[in-house]
């Protein structure tokens, strides 16, 4: 008996302590998220406003930090997202910042990039004669291009030889059969077509040829009968049905 007034003793100061902690539990609940509150008004993580930092040594500590932030971040979407990325930053002093996705080099990504926009790069021309000997060879080539335009024209022929004559005269007469072969295609096209539409409208074609045979025929029928009826004074009737409807 002693034994099970001790255990009963002993759960009722549990449960009597239980009580008395809960509300302090629930206290503690609501001074912790008071507190976040409060730490989250602390630390500003509100909407900055974003714009130029005008002193320049906060300006560098910032670059400096979003900087190593924007690297960090780049590689973690290159690694995790199997992506190809090409990361170029320039400092307000003219420092370049690069990032590229191993093992691609920069110049791959940029010219993967050109591809797919359709835009192309200005070659780098370290050495001025280099530049100089293409533009002669340019120069050049756009001369006798034009050269050969104006042959084709029938200018500038005073000078050419029998040969470069004879030569220009074969290509001339190539191009002339291109040109009339191509015609010769045209008009069978368009006689083609033009087959095919009067298949197509053959019926509604014989109707009106029809129609057209029948009213010539009334009229020549007309014309004999008005001769066999000669009418004097007035008007000559043109048709049966005004010599019919005519009073004397």
């Amino acid at each position: 008996m002693a034994g099970g007034r001790t255990g009963s003793t002993a759960r009722e100061g549990l449960s009597t302590a239980v009580a008395k902690t809960r509300p302090l539990s629930a206290a503690i609940a609501i001074v912790g998220a008071s507190a976040m509150v409060v730490i989250d008004k602390i630390m500003g993580r509100g909407k900055i406003e974003i714009r130029r930092i005008e002193n320049s040594t906060t300006r560098q500590v910032t670059f400096s930090k979003r900087r190593s932030g924007l690297l960090k971040k780049t590689h973690e979407l290159s690694v995790l997202c199997d992506a190809q990325i090409g990361l170029i930053v320039f400092s307000s002093t003219g420092k370049l910042y690069q990032y590229c996705t191993h093992p691609f080099r920069m110049e791959e990504i940029i010219e993967r990039q050109q591809k797919v926009t359709g835009t192309t790069r200005i070659p780098d021309h370290d050495n001025g004669e280099e530049l100089c000997n293409e533009l002669v060879v340019l120069r050049k080539e756009t001369d006798r291009l034009q050269q050969s335009i104006r042959r084709y024209t029938g200018e500038e022929l005073s000078l050419i030889a029998y040969e470069d004559l004879h030569g220009l005269e074969q290509q001339l007469q190539l191009s002339l059969d291109k040109v009339r072969a191509r015609k010769v295609r045209i008009l069978e096209e368009e006689n083609s077509n033009m087959y095919q539409w009067v298949q197509e409208h053959r019926a509604e074609i014989e109707y009106h040829q029809q129609a057209a045979v029948e009213e010539a025929k009334v009229r020549v029928d007309n014309h004999q009968i008005l001769e066999h009826f000669p009418f004097f004074g007035g008007e000559q009737p043109n048709s049966v049905l005004q010599l019919a409807t005519h009073h004397p």
